[in-house]
């Protein structure tokens, strides 16, 4: 099997558009959303969460989301349509994602509650992306 990725030939504005989406919701489900019981969970408090320099936390988070964009992208390919792209989204996010942070949870001894605020935002900003991307192939 030949497997041969075109980086170029990637819808670009696409991948930059899903990643924003990522990031917004990002900034919603862990602020107004879940942002307080999310804390709790962690035994974190206001101050905690803005410890260290934003442009660092804030930057690789996009870089990391950009990342899972491109190899998203990668995988719905270029002759895809929005339910095509929320379908893998779905696939990879509510599989083997939600399913390794489930297992990590097991593992460390977390709570039911904190493994839905941490395996739904990866799983519904994955569906939200594929949507995206798929929407936007040729």
């Amino acid at each position: 099997m030949d497997i041969h990725f075109d980086l170029m030939a990637l819808n670009w504005l696409a991948i930059v558009l899903a990643t924003a989406s990522a990031f917004v919701l990002g900034g919603i489900w862990y602020g107004p959303v879940f942002g307080k019981q999310w804390m709790a969970e962690f035994g974190f408090t206001e101050a905690d969460v803005t410890k260290g320099h934003p442009a660092k936390v804030f930057g690789t988070a996009i870089v990391l989301t950009l990342i899972a964009a491109i190899v998203l992208a990668m995988i719905i390919g270029h002759d895809s349509n929005l339910h095509y792209g929320a379908l893998w989204g779905f696939m990879i996010g509510f599989g083997p994602v939600a399913m390794f942070i489930g297992i990590h949870y097991v593992f460390e001894r977390r709570s039911v509650k904190l493994f839905v605020i941490n395996a739904l935002y990866p799983a519904l900003s994955l569906v939200m992306m594929g949507a995206i991307i798929g929407s936007m192939s040729s």
